[in-house]
């Protein structure tokens, strides 16, 4: 299977600059404490974040690099053989820091946001090292940066310690400009201009033309708006999303075959409090060439039966999880997900077509500093041929919050 992946992935800083970083933080943080000078200061910052060791103990493998988060697509399994079954593995990589800022200005309270986290990707896939999460400031009814969709919902992500999550989720952090004309205590309404991207299977096409290499063109960005309402019932959400996906082929000159097709979709989501313990979390998606868009998902344009030209790909993604309180100190959460891939006919047979994912935990908290909590995990990748791999992992976790 030939993929080309022009979706973005949040770049690692190599650690040194990470050390650096984070001491620069922390510096900042402790010299605006009540005790120093900020009294002159139009600026209150604020340090936080968490670290977190987490104990797994694996039945099946995953890939080596990917080894302390169950993510479905990379389970191990024929091409992708990582060794006989069972394994364990402790990790820090969930480990977060980040620097939060509130400045009162001529123009009105600005805040701003720095995030990092430990679970480095891309060129630094397996490595302890810092990668972004979220980078932006708000200035009234704008935002600028890099943070959650406009077209996801992070409210509905269960309250596992397992860090993937699950992969019919649409879950994305992009860089967008954010306009929300409306914002009350129990509606709000959204519309943002996002960073592009395009996952693109070329299949058999390099059979049909072995000159053909497509790639990804992104020459305009996605539009994306949520309509939200909320009460003390919970929330409900309902966002959609407009994107042009181009392509293009690098071998021959002026880059043709080339072209571009819509994407689009609709996300409902919500969350609904079941009495004063319980939380429902659900989310159903669908829509074509959207699948850069899901947490672990499949692919936006895929070759045709002609191999010629790429054609989208429709996706559907859902999940349902239940989220309770036993008490102050005690809660578990419970619940299954997946993702549902079309094909087309010029993929091969070891084309992702959908997966699953399920867990459920018991998690403690002897102070609201310290988290404590055990877990039961299962995923699932199934191909266009028929073919799958699962895997199943316990996984304990300890995390401190400041």
């Amino acid at each position: 299977m030939s993929i080309k992946h022009q979706r973005q992935i949040l770049p690692s800083l190599p650690m040194a600059k990470g050390l650096v970083l984070s001491a620069i933080l922390t510096a900042a943080a402790s010299s605006l404490s009540p005790t120093a000078s900020a009294s002159d200061s139009k600026t209150e910052y604020d340090f936080y974040g968490f670290v977190q060791l987490d104990a797994i103990y694996d039945f099946n493998r995953m890939n080596p690099d990917w080894s302390d988060s169950l993510r479905p697509s990379k389970i191990c399994s024929g091409a992708i053989g990582c060794g006989s079954d069972g394994e364990t593995i402790f990790s820090v990589r969930q480990t977060r820091f980040g620097l939060s800022t509130v400045t009162q200005s001529d123009i009105g309270e600005i805040k701003g946001k720095l995030e990092f986290e430990l679970y480095g990707v891309g060129s630094d896939e397996g490595k302890t090292t810092p990668r972004l999460r979220h980078a932006y400031f708000e200035v009234g009814s704008f935002l600028a940066g890099q943070t959650w969709s406009t077209f996801m919902d992070i409210d509905v992500f269960p309250n596992s310690i397992e860090y993937w999550g699950p992969p019919g989720m649409v879950f994305w952090r992009n860089i967008q400009l954010r306009w929300t004309p409306v914002r009350s205590k129990n509606n709000s309404i959204a519309v943002a201009l996002e960073q592009p991207s395009a996952s693109i299977d070329q299949g058999k096409g390099s059979a049909v033309d072995p000159t053909l290499d497509f790639n990804g063109k992104t020459e305009f960005p996605d539009l994306t708006a949520h309509w939200r309402t909320s009460g003390d019932w919970g929330h409900v959400q309902l966002a959609g999303i407009l994107r042009s996906v181009g392509y293009e082929t690098s071998t021959t000159a002026g880059g043709d075959p080339s072209g571009s097709e819509t994407g689009y979709g609709l996300n409902l989501s919500t969350n609904l409090k079941t009495g004063s313990k319980g939380t429902v979390k659900a989310q159903l998606a669908y829509g074509d060439a959207i699948a850069s868009y899901f947490n672990d998902g499949g692919i936006d344009v895929a070759a045709s039966g002609s191999g010629l030209s790429p054609e989208t790909l429709s996706i559907m993604g859902w999940l349902l999880f239940y989220d309770y309180s036993w008490s102050n100190k005690w809660s578990s959460s419970v619940g299954w997900g997946g993702v549902d891939q079309d094909n087309s006919e010029g993929q091969n047979d070891d084309a992702f077509t959908g997966s699953q994912y399920a867990l459920v935990n018991l998690l403690h908290y002897p102070v609201k500093e310290i988290m404590l909590g055990g877990e039961l995990q299962y995923g699932e990748y199934e191909e266009k041929g028929g073919a799958s791999r699962d895997d199943t992992r316990m996984q304990f976790s300890a995390k401190y919050m400041f």
